[in-house]
């Protein structure tokens, strides 16, 4: 298994913080939030890791180094420098692809730098069921936090996410920027070029080819400078 850590967006909400440091470099308990991804990685066994950067790209480079201090080997996609800046999420997948599978069908994780999960494992058993179906993409959701409090998606009771309102419990769910996904899923994405995952993956699950499960443990999407002091003083 290998992984992309999602890392070149700007951070808009962020500032004036991100003005000068990257947003996952903001630390959390005394450490960067890109760190508590990479370390999670390398105790699930995930031994290559892709960051794609372009914010302050250089800066997130010095911090991580080759990754073998958290004994993984990193390696960059500078859409910053190579292609002016971020590529969103599908175009990073798709430009980093070469880099994340050996075969057309090999599947990898994808998170984004900016979300805190602490206890979240990168379970490799999640990842062979996975690799076993037939899937593009399986997500994991968590309850819509008040900024987001409309959700992203439906989850019917077999697994399946739906596009189109709430699934079978009434809900809808927040996609929590943590995920399985295929190569198949951004076949359509040239590399080097802007495309957002969302579109995506609603067309994915009306083919009934994207799978979901919720997440309970606790999440946070640090989105401002009043979420990072709260998050820091909770801890």
């Amino acid at each position: 298994m290998k992984a992309i850590i999602l890392a070149a967006g700007r951070g808009e909400r962020m500032r004036p913080l991100t003005d000068h440091t990257p947003k996952p470099l903001l630390p959390v308990r005394g450490k960067p939030l890109i760190e508590w991804h990479v370390e999670a990685l390398a105790r699930a066994g995930v031994c290559e890791i892709v960051v794609n950067t372009a914010w302050l790209e250089d800066r997130i480079v010095a911090a991580l180094g080759d990754g073998a201090r958290f004994g993984v080997a990193i390696r960059y996609s500078m859409e910053g420098r190579d292609y002016g800046g971020a590529l969103e999420t599908a175009g990073a997948i798709a430009t980093a692809l070469p880099w994340l599978i050996d075969h057309a069908d090999d599947p990898f994780w994808v998170v984004s730098g900016d979300i805190f999960a602490p206890a979240f494992g990168f379970d490799a058993a999640a990842a062979q069921r996975f690799a076993a179906s037939d899937a593009q993409a399986h997500l994991w959701l968590v309850p819509n936090p008040p900024f987001h409090a409309r959700g992203d998606f439906g989850l019917a009771a077999d697994g399946h996410g739906l596009a189109d309102g709430p699934g079978s419990d009434g809900l809808t769910w927040t996609y929590a920027n943590l995920a399985l996904v295929r190569a198949s899923l951004v076949a359509g994405v040239a590399p080097g070029t802007r495309a957002a995952l969302g579109p995506l993956l609603f067309e994915g699950m009306r083919r009934r080819r994207v799978t979901a499960e919720v997440y309970h443990g606790a999440w946070e999407n640090v989105g401002t400078p009043a979420q990072l002091e709260a998050l820091n003083r909770r801890l």
